[in-house]
């Protein structure tokens, strides 16, 4: 008759790992990615005409700078511009640093506009459902706006074509889209 062998000692019970926040991985800052001192992510890494990253080695596309920082009226030119040009990822890249340093007041207008660039983002890539959830959400963020327009954006306008455009990639999908459709506009 075999002896029952005693059960292995088990290593007393550990809490749950924090969760890392931004930038860092066991608590330290991860090292191998570029952030600034707070942890947000740089620029850095080389990235095509759609902000997909490169190699590290790649030319890439120009992409803006980190400290971007644009009075609302230029953000607003510069980022139609980026859109009429077929650079929706670049254009994000503007709204975005506007949503960042825009007053409380206007943050969820900047944000929508930044999600509907990266809705357009999406739609160039190719990604049907990613366009039209980012069209609709940064449409609805838009549509908060549309008696006020500030800046002189269009927010009535372009939250009713970010919305028809996402109900048109739906139905059709983005392979029937002329690539005219993919350029929105800001203003009127």
């Amino acid at each position: 008759m075999s002896q029952a062998q005693p059960a292995p000692e088990q290593p007393p019970e550990q809490p749950p790992p924090e969760q890392a926040g931004p930038g860092e991985r066991d608590g330290e800052m991860d090292r191998t990615r570029d952030r600034d001192a707070a942890g947000r992510a740089r620029n850095a890494r080389p990235r095509d005409e759609l902000g997909r990253p490169l190699g590290r080695q790649a030319a890439g596309a120009p992409t803006m700078p980190d400290d971007l920082a644009l009075p609302p009226a230029a953000a607003v030119q510069r980022a139609q511009q980026l859109l009429d040009d077929g650079r929706p990822f670049h254009a994000h890249e503007v709204l975005e640093a506007s949503w960042r340093t825009a007053p409380a007041a206007e943050r969820d207008l900047w944000q929508g506009l930044a999600q509907v660039a990266v809705g357009l983002t999406h739609a160039r890539r190719g990604n049907d459902r990613g366009a039209a959830a980012l069209l609709r959400r940064g449409a609805a963020g838009v549509a908060g706006y549309a008696g006020a327009s500030p800046h002189q954006i269009d927010a009535a306008g372009l939250a009713r074509s970010a919305t028809e455009l996402a109900a048109r990639i739906e139905r059709e999908g983005l392979g029937a889209l002329d690539d005219a459709v993919l350029r929105l506009r800001l203003r009127r």
